[in-house]
């Protein structure tokens, strides 16, 4: 199993079909599959519950899992619709005795697979990802992370170090910055915000911006300083310590790393207890190249990196 494959997914492509032989085997389909569960439809007198239409839309990305789904909306209805679809066109199958095929019933076969596959990894990731776990890899990784200084400046850049010196005189003299980086300034990205860089760290920034900024304090005026596309003129409005990245902003990060963790431990331990024979030979000379660009990549987990703040 790859970290990139998505569990809901795939529970929901593969439940219509084994649902099917369920039925035949005398299934009670009036029996609510989850507790306060609802049933929304019948499709030739077999329940569709309201559990199996929030499945879908988790699947299709509608809405998040553990989001409600309002029966009186369109999303919901759109989404009845094709669980009705998938229904029939799966119970028409049956009816051809078209699940009957050594080739059907293999991909029957890797289908329940794959779902039981997906329903180990959900439950052991649900015990990995949990408030506790985020919060304290968070606090962590704030004890360890090492704070720089961070800036806040502005700039005009100018075509040529005359225009630039230009500027800064009058600057000195009591001009606007805000209105000559409008009026003169040939930095698109931040003419129209009064040059405005926001608050940033020396490391993200191009060398010539580092070399002249590593010294500065609050309330400067440096430059000229060569930039890729002139000179700038800049401002340091604000010196302080870098602020560090809210859990909030972590969060997502911190999920991912804890989520791949608990994936490649039990794989892992899984690996370690079976018997696992490859029955082919590698390639000679090694492992063949990777695959193009294009093609789909599991991402690798790595350690979270939360120490600063996002620019």
């Amino acid at each position: 199993m790859t970290a990139a494959r998505a569990p809901l997914t795939v529970i929901a492509a593969a439940a219509f079909a084994l649902s099917v032989s369920a039925c035949d085997r005398g299934g009670r389909q009036d029996a609510p599959p989850e507790r306060g569960d609802q049933a929304v439809a019948r499709v030739d007198g077999k329940t569709v519950w309201l559990s199996d239409v929030k499945r879908e839309a988790v699947a299709q990305g509608m809405i998040g899992q553990g989001e409600p789904l309002d029966t009186a909306s369109d999303t919901f209805r759109q989404v009845l619709d094709e669980v009705v679809d998938q229904k029939l066109l799966a119970a028409e199958a049956v009816r051809r005795k078209l699940d009957k095929s050594p080739a059907a019933q293999r991909k029957l076969a890797a289908a329940r697979e794959r779902v039981l596959g997906d329903l180990l990894i959900e439950a052991t990731v649900a015990d990995a990802v949990n408030e506790n776990n985020i919060r304290g890899l968070y606090e962590e990784q704030q004890k360890l992370a090492k704070r720089s200084q961070e800036y806040h400046a502005r700039q005009i850049v100018l075509a040529t170090p005359a225009e630039a010196d230009a500027v800064k005189k009058l600057l000195a003299s009591g001009a606007s910055f805000e209105a000559l980086a409008m009026e003169r300034s040939r930095d698109a990205a931040t003419r129209f915000n009064g040059g405005d860089l926001g608050y940033f760290t020396l490391d993200i920034m191009p060398e010539g911006y580092e070399a002249a900024l590593k010294t500065a304090k609050a309330g400067q005026l440096v430059g000229p300083v060569a930039v890729e596309s002139g000179y700038a003129v800049i401002r340091v409005d604000d010196v302080r310590e870098e602020q560090p990245i809210s859990l909030e902003a972590a969060r997502p990060q911190i999920v991912r790393f804890l989520t791949y963790d608990r994936i490649r431990d039990v794989l892992e331990k899984l690996r370690a207890k079976a018997k696992v024979e490859t029955l082919i030979q590698p390639p000679p000379g090694g492992p063949r190249e990777r695959p193009p660009a294009d093609a789909p990549v599991s991402p690798a987990p790595a350690t979270p990196e939360v120490k600063g703040a996002a620019k």
